[in-house]
């Protein structure tokens, strides 16, 4: 079973980005209070260790926000509580949505790694089995819808495919496409070619089934 590990929030955002969340954080739990003055620029890029342009882009953030006032003479000063919980919210959203598309995107991509490897199984089983049938009680066979069967635009839920044949469908082939564990609401169409994996004698079975008029 393939696990997805879910992307660590902290790692999407920039870095004056988590500067400003952590002053606003500083400001919401009483650390910092309303009037009070943050240290200059330098003294800020000396604390995070970041450059005084990172501190810059922080401190703008927070200016925006209108959690601090940045004036000359003045420096920075500490504005607003209530807009630092709306900041902090803000934030915490964007990194959610972003969290939730990359994850998508990590699982397409080992979806489509997944399927490929499936489809390389089948196509090894199906040779393998082709070979040595004789030694073999469960093996795959693949068998061709056409438009006169009656299982035609059905799903495989509606044939009731498994009860009436004890078969297990693994996959189709439609067209150049191979759909792998096709589910019960798969339909059958004219020129699919599915493949099960039975015994013999259910073999026999699904040959009947499709034959019913």
């Amino acid at each position: 079973m393939i696990k997805s590990k879910m992307p660590n929030n902290s790692t999407l955002k920039p870095i004056y980005q988590k500067i400003a969340i952590d002053i606003a954080n500083r400001i919401v739990s009483g650390d910092l209070s309303i009037g009070d003055k943050l240290h200059g620029r330098s003294s800020l890029a000396s604390q995070y260790n970041v450059s005084p342009e990172t501190v810059r882009r922080s401190v703008s953030l927070l200016s925006q926000m209108d959690i601090v006032k940045v004036t000359k003479g003045s420096g920075i000063v500490i504005n607003s509580v209530d807009n630092c919980l709306q900041f902090i919210d803000k934030f915490k959203d964007i990194d959610s949505i972003s969290s939730i598309k990359k994850n998508i995107v990590d699982l397409l991509e080992k979806k489509k790694e997944l399927d490929k490897n499936i489809e390389h199984s089948i196509d090894e089983l199906v040779d393998y089995s082709s070979r040595f049938k004789n030694s073999n009680p469960f093996i795959p066979f693949e068998f061709q819808i056409h438009s006169e069967m009656s299982i035609i635009n059905k799903t495989i839920s509606q044939a009731e495919f498994w009860q009436n044949t004890g078969a297990t469908i693994i996959g189709i082939r439609r067209d150049d496409k191979l759909i792998l564990s096709p589910g019960p609401t798969t339909i059958f169409k004219d020129n699919d070619i599915f493949i099960v994996i039975c015994s013999e004698n259910n073999y026999y079975r699904i040959k009947d089934f499709l034959n019913e008029k």
